[in-house]
């Protein structure tokens, strides 16, 4: 593989180990969240599977974030580009699911009364 095409000048190595870092942790705090929530000892209920799955679909793709950074071609450019995107994509998916899930409390609570069940 030849990182030093003449034509295409490269990410720099702190920025990029930079953005590495804030995938890492990110995804660290996504996959805590999903941790706690599925250790809940109460019962899951239909309901509660359009955050999970987007909380999982989320971490994936932010997961294949994590990986193309973490290989060499990510100092070139239009791969740390396709990194940060898919880092984003998968942020702003996972943030979904957690306000779904939110979404999904507040409509339980005021139809039973009573916390939603996880």
């Amino acid at each position: 593989m030849d990182l030093h095409n003449d034509n295409e000048q490269l990410v720099e190595t702190l920025f990029r180990n930079g953005t590495l870092t804030v995938v890492g942790i990110v995804l660290s705090f996504s996959l805590g969240f999903l941790a706690q929530w599925g250790a809940n000892p109460l019962p899951w209920r239909l309901w509660n599977a359009p955050p999970v799955l987007a909380l999982a679909i989320g971490i994936v793709i932010q997961f294949r974030a994590l990986w193309l950074l973490l290989k060499i071609d990510s100092l070139k450019p239009h791969i740390f580009e396709k990194a940060n995107r898919a880092f984003f994509v998968g942020a702003a998916i996972t943030g979904a699911g957690v306000f779904l899930a939110i979404l999904v409390d507040l409509a339980e609570l005021a139809i039973h009364g009573q916390p939603a069940v996880h």
